[in-house]
């Protein structure tokens, strides 16, 4: 007979997906850093790219909480976004609208990451994990930061940058 799942296995199994994420994350953000064209974006990729190392550590402290080992469980989610962003980087090489194509991808990867740390933050309030709630939260605050800077990053010069006149 299976064993009942409960919200404590549904925390792990989402604490082991958002790992994997922030993973693939890390390797991603490299090349996107080499692809974009203005020098904000470059740089705003490289500092998330630190920004995510010091995610990934705070979730390895996750995992301690629970006594579990930091390992990650293949989110698909994640490598579709992730696909998508290298196939604009293969697509808009060299266009205008590069840019702004690599900001939309960064963009579906935060609001991805921040409804994971959102749900996980909620999950450890209700299973008591004290400890855990500031650390996803950490997580939880720079993401959202991330986000707010790829839309100003965007709406100054990306998106402005890749429109074309109509005729």
């Amino acid at each position: 007979m299976a064993t009942e799942k409960t919200l404590s296995d549904l925390f792990l199994d989402t604490l082991k997906d958002i790992y994997f994420a922030e993973k693939q994350i890390l390797k991603a953000l490299p090349k996107m850093a080499r692809a974009v064209q203005s020098e904000e974006g470059k740089a705003g990729f490289l500092q998330h790219r630190e920004e995510t190392q010091g995610q990934i550590e705070r979730l390895e402290q996750v995992f301690d909480i629970l006594g579990k080992s930091a390992r990650g469980k293949t989110c698909e989610a994640i490598q579709g976004i992730i696909a998508e962003g290298e196939e604009i980087m293969e697509e808009y090489k060299g266009t205008a609208a590069l840019d702004a194509g690599l900001i939309s991808s960064a963009q579906a990867v935060e609001h991805y990451e921040i409804a994971r740390y959102g749900t996980l933050k909620a999950w450890a309030k209700q299973l008591g994990l004290k400890e855990a709630i500031p650390l996803l939260d950490a997580n939880l605050q720079e993401e959202i930061a991330t986000d707010q800077k790829l839309t100003a990053l965007g709406e100054a010069s990306a998106n402005s940058k890749s429109m074309k006149k109509a005729s």
